[in-house]
This record gives C-alpha cells, sequence and structure tokens, in this order.
C-alpha cells in the first residue's frame, strides 16, 4: 500500500518504527527537512492487537503491545509537538471503543486504549497554550488486518478452555461482525471529521462528538462505535449485559453450572 502511495505525486512515504527512538528521530528529522520544520497534523495510528483472557496474559508479551500502543505514541508527540506549533496543528491519536466498553479476552488491549485516553485527555490541556490541538479517534469494528495475530493459542491450563471455540471466533471478532466497515471508509471518515471547522472547547461535545459539525475532540466510527458511545451514558450495567451475551459468555457459565451440578450428584 505503502509502496503504491510513493508512485503518486504529492506523497513522500518514510520509513518508521514507533518502538524505535533513533527511527523516530529519523523520520522527525526528514519530515522537518521537506516541510521547512512545519507539520498540520500528526496521526498516531500505529497499533498492535492483543486478545488473550486476563487470566492468561504472558507480561512480557503485554509490555510489546504498550510498547507499541503507549509509549510508542508518547514517543511520537514528543518528537513531533515543536513542529506543529507553528501551525497550531493537530495530533490525532487512535483509540478504540474497547478503551470505554469491557472487551472480552482483550483487557491488556483495552489497557493500552484506556491509557491513551487518559494521556490525550491531559496533554489537550498541556498543548492549548500553544494552540495546538488533540483528538482522540475511537473506532468501532474496522475490517483491518490487525488480526493477523489470529493464530494465538489458549495455554493447556487456560480456564476458557471449554469454549476454545468461542474464543477462537472472538479472534477476528472486527473483521466479522456484519457492522465492520471497510479501512478506507473509516479513513475517509476521520479525515473528514478532523478538517471540519473549530468550535468553543464548551460546545466541542455537542456539535462535534453528537451533532458532527465541528471537529470533535472525541471521535466514534465503525461498527458498534455509536453503540458504544450511548452505553456509556445510559450506564455499565447495560454495557455489561450486552457485551456478555454478546461474546458468548453464558455459554461458559452455564457449561460450569452444569459442570457443579454433575459433581455434586457424585458425592
Amino acid at each position: 500500500m505503502l509502496a503504491g502511495l510513493a508512485d503518486k505525486p504529492g506523497f513522500t512515504c518514510l520509513p518508521l518504527d514507533v518502538t524505535s527512538q533513533d527511527s523516530i528521530d529519523k523520520c522527525r528529522d526528514e519530515v522537518a527537512r521537506l516541510t521547512g520544520g512545519k507539520l498540520d497534523i500528526l496521526v498516531n495510528n500505529a497499533g498492535r492487537t492483543h486478545t488473550v483472557p486476563a487470566t492468561d496474559l504472558d507480561i512480557d508479551d503485554v509490555r510489546a503491545t504498550f510498547e507499541t500502543n503507549v509509549f510508542g505514541v508518547m514517543a511520537m508527540v514528543k518528537a513531533f509537538t515543536r513542529l506543529l506549533i507553528p501551525t497550531r496543528g493537530l495530533i490525532i491519536n487512535l483509540s478504540s471503543v474497547s478503551s470505554i466498553a469491557p472487551y472480552p479476552f482483550g483487557s491488556a488491549y483495552s489497557a493500552t486504549k484506556g491509557a491513551v485516553n487518559s494521556y490525550s485527555r491531559t496533554m489537550r490541556q498541556e498543548l492549548r497554550p500553544f494552540g495546538v490541538r488533540v483528538m482522540v479517534a475511537l473506532p468501532g469494528t474496522v475490517n483491518t488486518n490487525i488480526t493477523v495475530q489470529a493464530d494465538r493459542q489458549l495455554p493447556a491450563d487456560s480456564l476458557y478452555r471449554p469454549i476454545e471455540d468461542v474464543y477462537k471466533w472472538r479472534l477476528t471478532f472486527s473483521k466479522r461482525n456484519p457492522g465492520s466497515i471497510p479501512p478506507a471508509s473509516y479513513a475517509k471518515k476521520l479525515a473528514a471529521d478532523a478538517l471540519k471547522p473549530e468550535a468553543p472547547v464548551v460546545l466541542r461535545g455537542l456539535l462535534g462528538t453528537a451533532l458532527g459539525l465541528c471537529r470533535p475532540d472525541w471521535h466514534y466510527y465503525g461498527g458498534l462505535a455509536r453503540r458504544s458511545w450511548l452505553g456509556s451514558w445510559v450506564g455499565e450495567w447495560l454495557m455489561d449485559a450486552i457485551v456478555y451475551r454478546m461474546f458468548k459468555l453464558p455459554l461458559l457459565e452455564a457449561l460450569l453450572r452444569r459442570q457443579e451440578a454433575e459433581a455434586k450428584k457424585l458425592r
């Protein structure tokens, strides 16, 4: 995809590894050279999925996910902010609706996106004096290649072995969900909303996020995104009830109850 863009007029593609400070610095220096030291928009889109039950997590694996999803964002912002100040530019950090809604078997991933939310919320205030704006995108299900890690396996002693088929189904949920949208559709919507007129801080929640009339600080789009946003307003009890059934966890509950009943009969 990047090779195709590199051949188009007006596009320049640069190598970048957000987990490498040397790579980030080289990319920033080249961008500064190409643009005369200015940058209008920084989009932190690099991400790593992590679909593993909370009780089966390998902490070194979790650290690798945080390295990309959280520390990579922080390193990019630190490196590029001084290019954004002259243009009163915009930072867009990619989070996920899983940061505000329970996402079974995605606790580590959700934790990284929750960290991005909190980081961005505070950074928005810190950069206001410089005129740099901060926007958080919370996509729902989008049919991207982030599910390439679908080869994950449950450990032999996992508590979820009885519903291993459900776990395998969950690995590619974002692709299989009927409401998932193509990446190009998501990108066009995000770009269009990011370029909408600015509104006062006190009005952006209503005019931006709710009505779509200005650039929102919090951008919801993609499969299940608006439902998650509305659910966060109604109350966690509703999200819990919907998600618990959506991800087929009652199957495990029923299985465990049946096993308990059979065990009692044998006593």
